[in-house]
């Protein structure tokens, strides 16, 4: 089952958000090279500057004990995401059960 994270279209913003039973803090930055993911499970650092891009899973193959994945959709074609549409154009989905790692 994917879960829809709510997301404001600011450049930079910090969210914590209960995963699979897991505390989940996610930075999202705009940098002039593209929206960059950081994400913390249970206050340990998972991910650090991962460039996001449309429909490719952030965590992948990284060791990490959350037991799904995160990815972002473009509802409107099939560009990468920026912060402008963040929350309307492009959401962020977690899935449980697509970490292939």
């Amino acid at each position: 089952m994917a879960v829809v994270i709510p997301l404001s279209a600011v450049a930079y913003q910090s969210l914590r958000v209960p995963l699979s039973g897991y505390a989940v803090r996610l930075d999202l930055q705009q940098r002039a090279t593209g929206l960059y993911a950081s994400l913390w499970l249970d206050d340990q650092p998972v991910l650090a500057g991962v460039l996001c891009q449309d429909r490719t899973w952030l965590v992948r193959k990284t060791p990490s004990a959350l037991p799904g994945d995160l990815a972002f959709a473009d509802t409107q074609g099939t560009q990468n995401p920026d912060y402008s549409g963040l929350g309307s154009r492009f959401v962020l989905v977690y899935a449980e059960g697509s970490h292939v790692g």
